[in-house]
């Protein structure tokens, strides 16, 4: 029989100091006498992300409840601009009402170098025609691939019967053209050509619309974002500006024309925000001016329009809505817009082709 082991008791003090050591920790060092390091700078092909320490590269190891998809903002905001962006403008009206110089001044580039300026006599007798201009905008590194739609020859003949029709078909081959694009095998690399916003020019000499302008709208309507803009507007009085405005508000309201609308803001937006959009959509149709002058007043250079009584300041505020059309068209709501004709417009289109494919395909089988 074995003898029995002597149980050998651990003096308390041992035992706190081998506790004191299991959870030991080394203190920080004392800069003073250490010679430190610094990290080495981000790399310069990766852009500092704005979120911190929430980015992935920039994550603390011991961080165990930090997944990183807080981060795919970030991931989606560098490949949509590496891919860059597009846009494609129509601008629709009777030719004088300064179209192509607003084009130029919205988007500070010169698009008709080569224009030709016609007399009185060929414009009575040209037909509508389509014409496109492309151009590669590039701002603090985002791309946008700028699709400007003239339609010279509207409005401009002795009888303007249905001269529409070669927008609207138009308008329909972008959309036939894209269908078939997106129904193919090879659907990486679509060209998008759909027209996401139309400018119509309302001319100011007049007492509101005119049966060309309620016909052009009510037929565009629905394959299109319609945004109405009144023209020259520096060739009315303020008073004459806000009256024609109402009147072509209550044209528009009466013969059920459906323009583009406007998002309606959502509850945790800032407040300023909500105020610019609230004014946006009172300036509706957009009173505008366009000028591709400079000229110099008090010192300073800006562009206007220069006459015996004055300056005309095409981004004045309270001169006219140029500033209030810009930022709706490119800094607000050009996304909305494209998404309107993708998720509206565009999906109209694709089911009326779908039923009628499926009514052919009923009938094929019913004379089987």
């Amino acid at each position: 029989m074995f003898p029995s082991a002597a149980v050998q008791a651990i003096p308390k003090d041992a035992l706190e100091e081998k506790e004191q050591k299991a959870f030991y920790r080394p203190k920080p060092l004392d800069l003073k006498q250490q010679h430190m390091v610094a990290p080495a700078p981000p790399s310069p092909s990766r852009p500092r992300s704005p979120w911190g320490r929430l980015d992935p590269y920039e994550s603390d190891e011991d961080d165990k409840e930090y997944v990183g998809f807080a981060t795919l903002p970030n991931q989606v905001h560098r490949k949509s601009v590496k891919k860059g962006f597009d846009f494609t403008l129509m601008v629709a009206g009777e030719s004088g009402l300064g179209k192509s110089t607003l084009v130029n001044s919205l988007f500070l580039t010169d698009l008709y170098k080569d224009r030709k300026l016609l007399n009185a006599e060929e414009r009575i007798v040209q037909t509508v025609e389509i014409t496109k201009h492309v151009v590669d905008i590039e701002e603090k590194g985002v791309k946008l691939r700028l699709t400007i739609v003239d339609t010279p020859g509207f409005g401009d003949a002795v009888n303007n019967t249905e001269c529409w029709k070669p927008v609207a078909d138009y308008i329909d081959q972008q959309f036939e053209q894209y269908f078939r694009d997106e129904s193919g095998l090879n659907r990486k690399n679509i060209q998008d050509n759909r027209v996401h916003c139309c400018l119509y020019f309302i001319s100011p000499f007049g007492h509101g619309l005119r049966p060309l302008d309620i016909e052009f709208m009510k037929a565009l309507h629905q394959r299109v974002n319609i945004v109405p803009v009144l023209a020259k507007a520096d060739t009315l009085m303020p008073s004459e500006v806000e009256r024609m405005k109402n009147k072509i508000r209550d044209e528009i309201d009466h013969f059920g024309i459906r323009i583009y609308q406007f998002p309606d803001c959502d509850s945790d937006e800032d407040e300023d925000f909500k105020l610019q959009d609230e004014a946006l959509k009172e300036s509706i149709p957009f009173a505008v001016i366009g000028s591709n002058t400079i000229v110099e007043m008090k010192g300073k250079r800006i562009r206007g329009r220069l006459y015996p009584w004055g300056i005309v300041e095409v981004e004045n505020p309270t001169h006219c809505d140029f500033v209030k059309l810009r930022t709706m068209l490119v800094r607000t709501h050009m996304q909305d817009l494209k998404d309107v004709t993708r998720e509206t417009h565009y999906e109209n289109y694709r089911a009326q082709c779908i039923q009628s494919m499926t009514r052919m395909v009923v009938k094929e089988r019913n004379r089987k």
